[in-house]
């Protein structure tokens, strides 16, 4: 029964220190810290993105960083034509709102997510991660080669995205906006997770023949579950781009998709907050080991290796286990 309290108010100090990040970073004079609490937001929505096919659905895709890439190049590309004053294909203008660009780039990724999901999902086990990386890879390469978008250097966004009486150009507004998009997601996720729809998933992810047996269809599940994953990806894809003022083709590298992975495994597979805690791991431990060595992914890969020995389920395990925890 105290388990059940506690969490909850767990939660609410969490969002409560979330807040006041900011305002403690700026007064003890780290100010970097606000914009290494971006990243974390930001790249735990995409990390739990992932989870929600990988740790519910189990299916493995190295291929999650197509829709981040493709977020992120909708909110690039749709400024570079508002900047120029020229229509996309001649039809669809240009725009600097954010509350235009964000759906737009949920719709972008959530159609690529479709189609991706349509081939790939045919197959299953090795062949559905080598399609997902193949087609993911296969986009990257198309980026690189569109000059008119920056090609290899990437696509420059002079100024994020503006939303009605906020001043985007403060880091800190920045954050907040991001804070609140990732609480949002959040909300939906657990409301997900908790419905019928995942548990068929979980189903499907044990056994997908005793489900058809029931008559339910495997396929259209799995499908469905890939589109919302890949929708929260190229969210957090066009976040990024807002934050960075930058799309690049490494958005769309399947070593994307990898860091994605590893911070799933991190915070711990198949649970609603443990990507979250994944990423803002990995985002220290790269900012910490980076600022000793170069070779950081050295001593990354040892920690992670450590993790998947050790913990049985991430980080977030290990925190269930503690004293007064069940």
């Amino acid at each position: 029964m105290a388990h059940s309290y506690m969490r909850p108010v767990l939660l609410i100090a969490l969002l409560v220190a979330l807040i006041a990040l900011p305002s403690v970073a700026q007064a003890s004079g780290y100010n970097a810290v606000t914009s290494l609490a971006t990243r974390v937001l930001i790249y735990g929505i995409a990390a739990a993105s992932l989870n929600f096919v990988l740790g519910y659905g189990g299916m493995v895709s190295f291929g999650h960083a197509a829709f981040f890439g493709i977020g992120g190049y909708v909110v690039g590309i749709l400024y570079q034509h508002f900047a120029l004053e020229e229509p996309l294909l001649g039809l669809i203008p240009g725009t600097n709102q954010m509350l235009i660009t964000l759906p737009a780039a949920l719709l972008v990724s959530g159609i690529l997510a479709a189609a991706i999901g349509a081939l790939s999902l045919r197959t299953g086990g090795v062949q559905f991660i080598m399609i997902t990386l193949a087609l993911a890879q296969m986009l990257f390469f198309l980026f690189v080669s569109l000059k008119t978008y920056g090609g290899d250097d990437g696509l420059i966004i002079r100024r994020t995205n503006e939303l009605p009486g906020l001043n985007m150009r403060d880091k800190h507004t920045i954050y907040y906006v991001c804070l609140a998009v990732t609480v949002a997601f959040f909300a939906l996720l657990y409301r997900l997770v908790h419905s019928r729809f995942a548990q068929i998933l979980v189903g499907l992810r044990q056994s997908e023949r005793r489900m058809a047996a029931i008559g339910l269809s495997p396929y259209r599940y799995k499908l469905v579950a890939f589109i919302i994953s890949g929708m929260g990806c190229g969210l957090a894809g066009a976040l990024m781009a807002n934050f960075l003022r930058y799309a690049s083709p490494d958005m769309l590298h399947w070593t994307k998709s990898g860091e994605f992975m590893v911070m799933v495994i991190l915070g711990g597979v198949g649970t609603l907050f443990g990507p979250f805690i994944g990423a803002a791991v990995f985002i220290v431990l790269e900012s910490l080991l980076a600022s000793w060595t170069e070779h950081w992914q050295l001593g990354l890969g040892l920690i992670l290796l450590l993790v998947v020995l050790y913990t049985q389920g991430g980080v977030q395990a290990v925190f269930s286990r503690l004293p007064g925890r069940r």
